[in-house]
């Protein structure tokens, strides 16, 4: 839930509320769970204590409110939002395209390429493109990306085997986890 979607104070629907009321203890705030209560006690309690009275979970019977600051909460959960993005790791996928016919110089340019990016620690999509009735002999294909993934194998892994989609057959190598 975003800090949108919580309902707060006045927007509560609900006549009894499960209330739970944050204490301050010795590590940081502590939770007491006060129980059932009547929505109008809840809010003057919430009022007394110069907080918000905000549902947390709207589908619990009765539901559960919590009594905090509502701008402190929505502060905290942008910032919990912001560190796991920030966390995350991001794959990139570079692509290579051949032919059956590709030359030895354009290949090993291409694989020049691809070691490149798999050290930097991207995977490599090996895309080999059939023209007219080449597709007739994708053994040919087959053998040439075989070669590709000899070449590289000591700084690749191979994430999907060669397979045919339409004209094209695609193989993804990934980066060896020990190059990062």
């Amino acid at each position: 839930m975003s800090g949108s979607d919580y309902r707060i104070n006045h927007e509560i629907r609900a006549r009894e509320v499960r209330l739970i009321v944050e204490e301050a203890g010795e590590k940081g705030p502590v939770s007491q769970n006060v129980g059932i209560v009547p929505l109008s006690e809840a809010m003057d309690i919430a009022n007394e204590r110069g907080m918000d009275l905000v549902e947390v979970a709207p589908e619990a019977n009765p539901p559960v409110c919590k009594v905090m600051d509502f701008g402190k909460f929505q502060y905290e959960q942008k910032r919990k939002e912001k560190r796991a993005k920030k966390n995350q790791v991001k794959i990139e996928v570079k692509e290579i395209q051949l032919k059956p016919k590709t030359d030895d110089y354009h290949l090993s340019i291409s694989l020049k390429r691809a070691r490149k990016w798999l050290e930097e620690g991207k995977k490599v999509k090996v895309r080999l493109r059939f023209r007219g009735r080449e597709i007739t002999h994708a053994y040919i294909g087959r053998e040439r990306l075989d070669s590709v993934k000899e070449e590289l194998s000591d700084v690749s892994v191979v994430e999907q085997m060669p397979n045919m989609e339409g004209r094209d057959m695609l193989m993804v190598l990934a980066p060896i986890a020990d190059n990062k």
